[in-house]
């Protein structure tokens, strides 16, 4: 039994095939068929049922697959342990970060990582929450960036900052001359989202319970989605309805696209935190990034220093 071939049946238990499975870990098929079946004849059991359209694992074959992602997460650590000994911030990073903060964080975070840490470049993955904490369990990344509230067993966060949500409604908007908004008064007009599945949306929804009752009473017919934060910038600089950003999402020059309103206090805000695994080796280094959040002095935000 070699970590290779536990590899490969973890890797073919989450591909549910083969082929996928030997792409995944750039091997050809027959090599990583041949491998999974000695490793079936030394434990006398069948790891995979092979006869329908997928391959699914066996009873017994969940289970060692399972254990088999412990011993591969174990042995990885001791490999960090061993390469990092000397220094930390010596080595890349393995970052993923959520579609609606990577864009508006990332330019300011790399500037400051220069400094503080000029040997730790970042590796980075763009995607959905759920996604994202698939590949930080798999040991895929080492550290994500998320929106509260965040939970998973054996993770742990770190908070980075808040940031609060402000209202934008096209030029002409009858909310373009008001000093604030409150949570009612957007709940009334047609109103552009993020498209389901984005956390963003969610936390929207749940700052305004009138639009989130209306969305389950009539499947919030009044509202339009949009696949990205640009998108629904786009949408509502040409006039078909008014959104929420957060503060992060908002530029300068964007006073000549649509116009910005605060919401009325208690504003709504979100949490932008670091999710990583609980035997993360590499403490030093999330701190240290966390420090170059500091430093980027990013727009908007309240940065969470303790």
């Amino acid at each position: 039994m070699t970590l290779t071939e536990l590899r490969y049946i973890v890797a073919v238990a989450e591909e549910r095939h083969f082929g996928r499975a030997a792409q995944r870990c750039h091997v050809s098929q027959p090599t990583l068929s041949i491998a999974i079946k000695k490793l079936e004849e030394e434990l006398a059991v069948s790891l995979f049922d092979r006869s329908g359209s997928e391959v699914m694992a066996t009873h017994v074959g969940q289970r060692i697959v399972a254990q088999s992602q412990k011993v591969i997460d174990a042995a990885n650590v001791i490999y960090t342990l061993a390469s990092k000994a000397q220094d930390e911030l010596d080595g890349a990073l393995k970052l993923g970060l959520i579609f609606t903060v990577a864009p508006y964080l990332l330019p300011k975070l790399i500037l400051s990582l220069r400094d503080v840490a000029p040997k730790m470049p970042l590796m980075l993955e763009e995607n959905y929450t759920h996604v994202l904490t698939d590949l930080l369990k798999r040991g895929e990344l080492d550290a994500i960036v998320v929106a509260e509230p965040y939970q998973e067993g054996g993770i742990l966060t770190m908070p980075l900052y808040d940031e609060p949500f402000f209202v934008i409604v096209p030029k002409g908007h009858h909310f373009e001359n008001l000093d604030e908004v409150t949570k009612e008064d957007i709940g009334q007009e047609r109103l552009l989202l993020l498209t389901e599945g984005n956390c963003m949306r969610d936390q929207v929804l749940g700052s305004c319970m009138e639009l989130a009752s209306r969305q389950r009473i009539s499947g919030l017919t009044s509202t339009l989605q949009g696949s990205s934060i640009n998108t629904v910038r786009h949408m509502v600089a040409s006039g078909l309805g008014i959104s929420v950003l957060p503060a992060t999402a908002l530029t300068e020059n964007d006073h000549m696209l649509f116009s910005i309103v605060p919401f009325k206090p208690p504003v709504p805000y979100r949490r932008v935190s670091l999710a990583y695994r609980r035997n993360f080796v590499r403490p030093k280094a999330l701190e240290t990034l966390k420090q170059a959040i500091v430093l980027a002095n990013i727009t908007g935000v309240s940065v969470i220093q303790d």
